[in-house]
């Protein structure tokens, strides 16, 4: 358990590494907003977000301060993963929407939040679903973050429930 600060309270902490988990989806939302348009490399994007815009160094403070670790791991992870993800997100959206025709961005944003429910099961889906819903706010005030929310609820519930179906599997087997 990581110790407290003597001059800041826990719940300080916490909210300092919230905004620092925050900031760092934001930055991976733009990295790969980044990728797809230039086809530049998971880990050329990563240096340039690093070296140019996070941990104080953007020119406007955009994103604050971020956890260069998380940052990195949500590039990595939705980049090795893409296929998988975008097959999700080709399930859960109309035939008259298909993952093609969105803008990038909300197919950056959507991609991320997909990779973030299957591989971080330590996040609650709704903390996931909330942090992403506000990203899309931040970028679109039409109906895009409805339909973020929509596609994000529909592929937790189907993320998350099948992976406690294996769970459960696992532990009534005989051992």
């Amino acid at each position: 358990m990581a110790e407290s600060k003597p001059d800041q309270p826990k719940r300080a902490q916490t909210a300092e590494s919230g905004r620092k988990r925050t900031a760092s989806r934001l930055a991976a939302v733009q990295a790969l907003y980044q990728i797809d348009l230039t086809g530049a490399s998971p880990a050329t994007a990563i240096i340039e977000f690093t070296r140019h815009n996070l941990g104080g160094n953007a020119p406007d403070e955009s994103f604050g301060e971020a956890d260069d670790q998380l940052f990195a791991e949500l590039v990595e992870g939705t980049s090795a993963r893409r296929e998988d993800i975008d097959r999700g997100l080709a399930s859960a959206l109309s035939a008259d929407w298909p993952l093609e025709r969105l803008e990038v961005i909300l197919r950056a944003i959507l991609r991320a939040a997909v990779y973030e429910l299957l591989a971080r099961p330590d996040v609650p889906a709704r903390v996931i679903i909330s942090e992403y819903l506000d990203i899309a706010h931040a970028f679109f005030a039409g109906k895009e973050p409805g339909l973020v929310n929509g596609v994000l609820d529909r592929l937790a519930r189907s993320i998350r429930s099948e992976g406690l179906r294996d769970d459960q599997a696992d532990n009534t087997a005989p051992r």
